[in-house]
């Protein structure tokens, strides 16, 4: 069994992809096993300690659609219980810069609620967004978004780097 689940949505396949880079990145597939949540069911989860949770921010501030019916019917009955959970997501910080990454900090509030401990945190640097409910406002992380935050329709050319740098990151926080 490998290490680390991976819980991802995509509507376009730039999330996937992502998720398929950051699985490649960690050691493959005997490391990260992807679930794809369109397949998953709460019990999936208890396989693993430590979790990755992959989502793109959709139309204004939106889970993407497979996590949406995920987190209406079935998140609460997910154990996130004492497990490490690292997230990403995709966006458009232009375009949508007053709910950049909004998902990933939906589903970080949530899980976090349910016991989950984040990992992974990203810094803003570097990024044109105005708000986010992926930033965190407080605490020693407060400036940071919850996790990492890729924008493929406007900085394309920083995905391959900053997959590389939050992977390295995360093999540290996971105890990889």
């Amino acid at each position: 069994m490998s290490k680390i689940g991976l819980f991802v949505g995509s509507t376009t396949g730039k999330t996937e992809e992502a998720a398929e880079m950051i699985q490649k990145e960690l050691g493959g597939e005997t490391v990260v096993t992807i679930h794809n949540m369109d397949d998953v069911n709460p019990k999936d989860f208890d396989d693993y300690q430590n979790l990755i949770i992959g989502c793109p921010t959709w139309d204004i501030g939106e889970l993407q659609s497979d996590w949406s019916a995920f987190y209406r019917k079935e998140i609460d009955k997910a154990n996130f219980k004492g497990k490490k959970v690292a997230y990403f997501g995709t966006g458009d910080q232009i375009g949508y810069a007053d709910n950049f990454q909004d998902a990933m900090g939906i589903l970080e509030e949530k899980i976090t609620k349910l016991g989950g401990t984040t990992i992974g945190y990203w810094p803003t640097d570097g990024y044109e967004q105005n708000e986010s409910k992926a930033k965190q406002d407080e605490g020693e992380n407060a400036g940071n978004f919850v996790g990492l935050a890729l924008d493929d329709d406007n900085q394309r050319d920083l995905t391959d780097e900053r997959i590389k740098k939050w992977v390295g990151q995360l093999k540290t926080e996971f105890g990889l």
